[in-house]
């Protein structure tokens, strides 16, 4: 069987450094805001081109605390509405809930990404902010979404949770807006050995209050300024991070690679191949396939010894629990629908062999809907 994502393998990859850096964790006897985060943090901001990087429990995390810190800093009035696209993972929309605001959703374009026109059908005298999502890897068009956010004064939170170093005209995202938010899912690009995200941003007072949200309100140990929560990044999480940092860049040109190898390999009239066949621009968490007999597909390919997934089943207006606080829950976003029914992910990962990929090229060209 070829696995989705052979994540034992991977993490074996990197040894005897990870564990060495695990050890050195323990050996310590210091877990939580320790000189391995401090450290990380530092890294990664500076292997974005980030002012500020501030790590936290997890990605949802990463999200909600971001948008409650804008929400204070910026004034934003009770039910301030945020555009979420129709397509992606439910944390996104999550999290502006959590955060006491309201989602937006609007359809997406046949990248599965967020557009201007989009967004601009959407606004409304209530919105306040925007999450442009890097979905599958995929950076969404920053340039014009940020162009047209300051036209109409809103803030731009990127949703950088599947795009660990994608870059839109030479500048990494998370770099674009007045926040990002990353998780380090282990099964990420730049993935952990647990949850883990990070908040980046150029603006200081953000940042500061982001950390001080994370640290159950307090700045002072045992002043609490604000109602804060506990998510915090761990010393063993930052340190594996460390060192999976160093090689990143490495392993998303593995990814593209594999990327190319599909788009050059995949000649079924059956399936749409993503972004058009490009490579160069997406980091390729996700190779997003679409099928219109999806889960045929997905069956051929398991008999024949390969294992894929969905990247997303149902998008956010089709989530029961989102629906008494999504603000126009039954608008149409025909996209959206269309990729919850066809999307299938096929295995990608810096360690998929050339004549694994030819296998699952193959199984795919033989197979007639």
């Amino acid at each position: 069987m070829i696995p989705f994502l052979p994540l034992q393998a991977i993490n074996a990859s990197f040894e005897p450094q990870l564990s060495q850096a695990v050890q050195r964790v323990v050996q310590s006897g210091w877990y939580l805001l320790g000189e391995a985060c401090k450290a990380f943090e530092d890294e990664y901001a500076r292997w974005l081109g980030a002012s500020h990087c501030v790590g936290v429990g997890s990605g949802l995390d990463a999200l909600t605390l971001a948008l409650r810190a804008m929400a204070g800093l910026y004034h934003w009035p009770d039910r301030a509405e945020v555009i979420v696209p129709d397509m992606t993972f439910v944390a996104t929309a999550e999290a502006v809930v959590l955060a006491g605001l309201v989602p937006v959703l609007a359809e997406v374009d046949d990248n599965a990404l967020l557009t201007v026109a989009h967004a601009e059908k959407v606004r409304t005298a209530r919105t306040r902010a925007v999450i442009p999502v890097h979905l599958y890897g995929h950076p969404a068009d920053m340039p014009a979404l940020c162009d047209w956010a300051g036209q109409h004064g809103l803030a731009v939170l990127e949703d950088a949770a599947q795009a660990h170093g994608a870059e839109v005209g030479g500048k990494r995202v998370g770099c674009w807006g007045q926040a990002a938010a990353f998780s380090f899912y282990p099964g990420k690009n730049l993935g952990a050995l647990g949850n883990g995200g990070a908040v980046v941003t150029d603006d200081d007072d953000l940042a500061r209050r982001v950390r001080t949200l994370a640290n159950y309100g307090a700045q002072v140990k045992y002043r609490h300024d604000v109602l804060g929560v506990n998510s915090r990044l761990d010393e063993v999480q930052a340190a594996a991070l460390r060192v999976k940092l160093a090689r990143l860049d490495a392993d998303n040109e593995a990814r593209r690679a594999v990327a190319r190898q599909y788009a050059e390999g995949l000649r079924s009239p059956h399936v749409v191949k993503p972004y058009q066949g490009d490579t160069a621009r997406s980091v390729f968490h996700i190779y997003p396939l679409r099928c219109a007999h999806r889960d045929e597909l997905a069956r051929h390919l398991a008999a024949r010894g390969v294992e894929t997934l969905i990247h997303y089943p149902r998008a956010l207006s089709q989530q029961p629990a989102l629906q008494p606080y999504i603000a126009n829950p039954t608008d149409p976003h025909p996209n959206a629908l269309c990729w919850a029914v066809q999307e299938l992910s096929l295995p990608i990962s810096p360690l998929l062999t050339a004549d694994e990929v030819s296998h699952i090229c193959d199984a795919i060209n033989q197979w007639s809907a």
